[in-house]
């Protein structure tokens, strides 16, 4: 038991640089709590003390804020940040080196009793803040789920999502390494995106509608070239002699409308 909570201490230290101490990260984090109560919780479940284990769940909601059903499977070194209004459901599945911000639902979509009806988190899966993951699927191993979103599908190991409906903007492998605290080795993601954001990582359709938004600039800009042209060549149209200055004002009219 002190091994792992050696263990979720380093974690917190190396994900959150507002820890200054062991000390401070076991007296003041309510994820870490949290996870203290659900511990109990869970091995009252497994022993089939259930009401017990959904008593003592209850207990570490109304202390920490954080409700994680006792049946619930919560894998090594997890952090909760922060945690309020964090909710995991009875069949969900944390795996090891996850990262959980405040607001997130891990909940389920079907009420058929037995099922699996709440999602897996595969290692190193980092979930925003607000984020809403919904139903019985597998997040791939260091995936990021984006604040907000809302996931109902399957997310790649590696992959980004973000948006609602949760949408894919990016996939990389090897999504695992280690970091070092006091001289102990710890698995982490690779790179640590806090609140699910990566950097240089767009939006899709954010691409798309900023693509559509400067092609219509463009053509307004277009437009503009050939309504002053246009002008022009009213303006001099009733003071042409002949019918070579009109000929030249719709020769340079053609210029601009041809782009060159």
């Amino acid at each position: 038991m002190f091994s792992r909570l050696r263990e979720d201490i380093a974690a917190i230290r190396l994900k959150d640089p507002a820890a200054r101490s062991g000390w401070e990260v076991l007296t003041c984090y309510p994820g870490m709590h949290a996870l203290m109560f659900h511990r109990v919780a869970h091995a009252c479940w497994g022993l089939g003390l259930r009401w017990l284990g959904r008593f003592i769940s209850q207990w570490g909601r109304f202390w920490t804020g954080i409700e994680i059903h006792p049946g619930a499977r919560i894998g090594r070194r997890v952090f909760i940040d922060h945690g309020m209004g964090v909710v995991i459901g009875q069949t969900a599945e944390v795996g090891d080196d996850c990262t959980i911000y405040q607001g997130v639902t891990l909940g389920g979509t079907s009420l058929t009793r037995g099922a699996k009806r709440h999602p897996t988190l595969g290692a190193g899966v980092i979930v925003g803040a607000g984020a809403q993951v919904l139903g019985g699927f597998t997040v791939g191993e260091g995936a990021k789920i984006g604040s907000n979103a809302v996931v109902v599908k399957p997310v790649p190991a590696g992959a980004t999502a973000v948006g609602n409906p949760a949408r894919i903007i990016a996939a990389t492998g090897n999504v695992t390494s280690s970091a070092t605290l006091k001289g102990e080795v710890h698995p982490v993601a690779r790179e640590f995106a806090a609140y699910g954001v990566t950097p240089n990582a767009d939006d899709p359709m954010s691409l798309a509608i900023n693509g559509l938004i400067e092609h219509v600039s463009r053509q307004a800009s277009r437009v503009d070239d050939i309504v002053a042209a246009l002008d022009r060549l009213g303006a001099r149209a009733g003071t042409l002699s002949d019918c070579q200055g009109e000929v030249a004002e719709l020769k340079r009219l053609g210029e601009v409308v041809g782009g060159k």
